[in-house]
């Protein structure tokens, strides 16, 4: 089509006005992230549930992941401005309800409202960036939200830690701060989306797939549950093969649904016979799976294994942003220049797969600066695929259908970690206590270790340890005994703990394999060069209101 008044582009100034409204909401989702990945590890002590700390975070991705597209098919009815705004305020009030958590099953369900607001943090600021800047415009302005993943990378393990470490802040428990400074940022950010983000909207009619959504709950939701108890019941007890049969039945009506809704489906099936959407949403899922895992097992490494303190644990992380925004800047640039992206997310999945399969190797003695390498490589991959699939996925649509193609591509990344987190965390968990007892067994006979029984300072552990028949299943509960014990003694523990992560990470190597050979299966289209969003539905000065009629 010719260039007309209409199909204009917006200017530099409007897109970065916009872009401020974006990042204020983005920065509260980021940060909420970051401290609590710091802070989790005492969260769980002072709840008396460590084993169970996959719960938080799984209840928070499950929601966060459901309502994804449907924030994408709002979106198109009500306009993203508004829906950017409920998912801002839904998040805060999900904080609130976090700091009156009182075990880590409450802390859970919280955290599933915090998810339902998360849920269209991302996706529709993506979402509206698709919508405004050319793809081979993109990386221009990718800096800006490269700032606010790097502060946030930065402050969120400082204030994380702070606020994990301390006991009390004007009579509230200092974890509980964690989730309760959520509140002014995000006061914050509701004032500069309402100044700043201003978008014409053109109403979209569309049926909303309620139904689908639904049978996406009742599929994820056992299936999850088996995989976080499938260990205490029994893989094969009735209630792992109840859960089993209802997730599979679940799943089948929920496509079945979806065949039956069309274009309208929550998660339209035609979209993923486009190659470029097909291969990238398989390939994010099996990434979200391996990046989520080891995000989650990487902090209590640093924790438990090395002792660090969680302000510690999370600058210790830094390497891993760092690569992450490295490998985002880099491969932004050059897809600016050459319209090509193909060739990053198949050298990132390749990166990811040598990373989690180093990682294997890390023991409970490993040299931090060892790891911390191993950690940029990580974050690399992971940047050469953040932005070039969301990226080949909104090329690869209609601009009108942005919207359902980008919450489509955060949907499988999110399916993938929410299945990551569960399946990993209960890997970890179930391994750690066979590890640690069995170290624990072969280093009661030993020299050193009965020395250090038969100190003074030692007693109390000596006794407990006698008391409970040599069982170590104390740590999964409360590992904070481990800071002040005796080097000699917590060397099992450790040993053991550490053993079980490298089960982990190799499980996770062994996925990012398949996820490897499907991105070689990526097709390249050429990006792009106009924005999908015209000059009637977007400008600085306007607001939220139904577009004129075209000319």
């Amino acid at each position: 089509m010719t260039a007309t008044t209409d199909d204009r582009q917006l200017t530099h100034r409007q897109i970065v006005t916009i872009l401020i409204g974006l990042m204020t909401g983005m920065f509260l989702a980021a940060l909420d992230q970051t401290i609590v990945a710091t802070a989790i590890r005492t969260i769980a002590d002072d709840l008396k549930g460590l084993e169970h700390q996959a719960w938080a975070t799984t209840a928070y991705l499950i929601t966060s992941t459901i309502v994804t597209p449907l924030y994408g098919k709002l979106g198109d009815i009500y306009g993203r401005k508004k829906l950017f705004v409920a998912a801002i305020s839904i998040f805060v009030v999900g904080s609130v309800l976090c700091t009156f958590a009182t075990s880590m099953g409450t802390l859970a369900v919280y955290r599933a409202v915090q998810g339902l607001g998360a849920g269209g943090l991302f996706s529709l600021a993506l979402a509206i960036v698709g919508d405004i800047v050319p793809p081979r415009e993109r990386a221009k302005y990718q800096g800006y939200f490269l700032a606010v993943f790097g502060t946030s990378s930065v402050l969120g393990p400082v204030v994380g830690g702070f606020l994990a470490g301390t006991d009390s802040i004007l009579g509230v428990t200092g974890w509980r701060w964690v989730f309760l400074v959520n509140v002014p940022v995000g006061i914050i950010a509701l004032l500069v989306v309402s100044r700043t983000l201003h978008l014409r909207h053109t109403r979209l009619d569309h049926r909303i797939d309620w139904l689908g959504a639904s049978l996406l709950s009742v599929s994820l939701v056992p299936l999850l549950l088996v995989a976080e108890q499938g260990r205490e019941w029994g893989w094969t007890s009735g209630s792992a093969v109840t859960c089993y049969v209802v997730g599979v039945l679940a799943a089948i009506a929920f496509f079945a649904q979806e065949a039956r809704m069309g274009d309208e489906a929550i998660l339209p099936l035609a979209m993923f016979r486009n190659r470029t959407v097909g291969v990238s949403s398989v390939a994010s899922i099996l990434i979200g799976v391996a990046m989520f895992g080891g995000l989650a097992a990487l902090p209590l490494y640093l924790q438990i294994v090395k002792g660090a303190t969680p302000t510690e644990a999370g600058l210790l992380l830094l390497p891993m942003t760092l690569g992450i925004m490295a490998g985002s800047v880099l491969s932004g640039q050059i897809i600016s220049r050459t319209g090509r992206y193909r060739i990053f997310p198949i050298i990132g999945a390749g990166l990811l797969t040598v990373s989690l399969f180093v990682f294997h190797y890390v023991e409970f003695d490993t040299p931090l600066w060892q790891t911390m390498v191993v950690m940029v490589a990580f974050g690399l991959g992971l940047g050469f695929n953040f932005q070039p699939l969301t990226l080949a996925v909104q090329n690869a649509v209609p601009p009108q259908q942005i919207g359902v193609a980008t919450s489509t591509a955060t949907f499988t990344r999110q399916i993938g970690g929410t299945l990551g987190t569960a399946v990993f965390l209960s890997i970890l968990f179930s391994q750690a206590s066979e590890k640690i007892a069995t170290a624990v067994r072969e280093a009661v006979p030993t020299a050193d270790f009965q020395a250090a029984l038969r100190e003074p300072a030692n007693a109390a552990f000596a006794q407990q340890l006698q008391a409970s028949g040599g069982s170590t299943t104390g740590v999964l509960q409360d590992s904070s005994f481990l800071n002040d014990l005796d080097d000699r003694l917590a060397k099992p523990f450790l040993m053991g703990f550490s053993e079980a992560m490298d089960s982990v990470f190799l499980v996770g190597a062994s996925v990012m394999v398949f996820g490897f050979l499907v991105m070689l299966f990526l097709p390249h289209v050429e990006l792009r060069k106009s924005a999908g969003y015209n000059s009637q539905e977007a400008t600085a000065e306007g607001a939220d209101a139904p577009a004129a009629a075209p000319h």
